[in-house]
């Protein structure tokens, strides 16, 4: 059987691998489809990189690709693995446009920004004819980007530290938060005081560390600092 398949490789190798109508449509169409599996998953969480984006990146690396590997064969000028390097180093222009850090220094968009890197690098296996590795590529990544949330969810819940943005009434000092924070076995670093002019009120913004001293979860942090006299408003970010 091993013997077989062997031999069918070696009798298609050429077509499949060489650049010719076959391969470049065999290609085109795997890089779309793997593109669009990876996207498919953003589009759902509605990213700003979805279904479609995740596809042209894909298939546009193919077709660098196929096009380094045509002119190489074809007239012999340039290194087989150039324009590709181009394209790895290139790519970050679209990973930069989906990173957000929003008015609370918030930064969104990570996840996003290294599927659209890893899509990329799956269409330049498959431009190349490394089919294995594209389609093994495209599922692990799939995988990662479905599947691993629930565990990365698991692992920032257990953390014992959690970086807050809160607003406190202007009728209450920023002190007696502290001294709130400390009777309930909480540690507060890396303090940061800001001004929002949105709030008429002059509210205290502040956007800190908060670290727990006992075996409190993320989520009984958050409810603890809910709790704490003045606080007008509070998000983890």
């Amino acid at each position: 059987m091993f013997e077989t398949l062997a031999a069918l490789g070696e009798k298609y190798s050429p077509l499949f691998h060489g650049i010719n109508l076959v391969s470049v449509l065999v290609r085109s169409v795997l890089a779309s489809v793997l593109g669009g599996l990876i996207g498919f998953e953003r589009g759902k969480k509605n990213r700003p990189a979805g279904f479609r984006t995740y596809m042209l990146v894909c298939f546009g690396s193919a077709v660098v690709m196929m096009t380094n590997q045509y002119v190489y064969q074809v007239h012999a000028l340039t290194d087989p693995t150039r324009l590709g390097a181009q394209v790895i180093s290139g790519i970050g222009f679209l990973g930069a446009g989906s990173i957000i850090v929003t008015g609370h220094s918030q930064v969104k968009g990570l996840t996003t920004a290294a599927g659209l890197w890893a899509a990329a690098c799956i269409g330049l296996a498959v431009g190349v004819g490394f089919y294995s590795m594209a389609i093994i590529g495209g599922i692990m990544i799939y995988i990662i980007m479905a599947g691993m949330g629930r565990i990365d969810t698991q692992i920032r819940e257990t953390s014992r530290l959690v970086v807050v943005y809160l607003e406190l009434g202007k009728n209450h000092a920023f002190s007696d938060f502290l001294t709130f924070a400390r009777e309930n076995d909480l540690e507060i670093s890396d303090v940061q005081i800001e001004e929002n002019k949105l709030l008429k009120n002059d509210a205290i913004c502040a956007t800190m560390v908060v670290k727990t001293l006992a075996r409190h979860t993320r989520t009984q942090m958050l409810d603890i600092i809910r709790k704490a006299e003045g606080l007008n408003f509070v998000e983890e970010i």
